[in-house]
């Protein structure tokens, strides 16, 4: 499992001082932005010549809302890889470790192209491998 905390930040929230659904996301691509990394590539997954990695599908489950100022643990399972696309799970939990949002992410390689799609590259899967929800 991959691990980052971050703080709920006033501009995120609405006037109740409540995280706005739609930040959920900004969120969770923000520690998908650091997964990435934690894979050290030689090349730069976000912009390349190759490939792009769009998300074909997103669901997130709501149990408890996130405050102003709350610091929010986000947990990143790989659930699913295959050859050309894999399956995240994202783990919101605020300060007191509770539940907060359940996120769930499918994305595919996709040739720049030609927009079919891709084997991704062995060094991009071993990095995906190593947060698999089986390890």
């Amino acid at each position: 499992m991959f691990k980052t905390i971050t703080r709920i930040k006033f501009s995120d929230c609405d006037p109740a001082g409540i995280l706005f659904f739609g930040r959920v996301y900004e969120l969770c691509h923000s520690a998908y932005e650091e997964m990435i990394t934690s894979f050290h590539l030689a090349e730069d997954y976000w912009n390349n010549d190759e490939y792009i990695v769009p998300v074909i599908k997103s669901e997130a489950h709501y149990h408890q809302p996130m405050k102003y100022g709350e610091e929010i643990t986000i947990e990143i399972l790989v659930k699913i890889l295959k050859s050309s696309s894999f399956e995240l799970e994202y783990l919101l939990k605020n300060g007191g470790e509770v539940e907060c949002v359940l996120v769930n992410t499918v994305h595919v390689f996709v040739d720049k192209r030609t927009w079919k799609k891709k084997a991704m590259k062995k060094e991009i899967a071993n990095g995906f491998e190593r947060y698999l929800a089986a390890n």
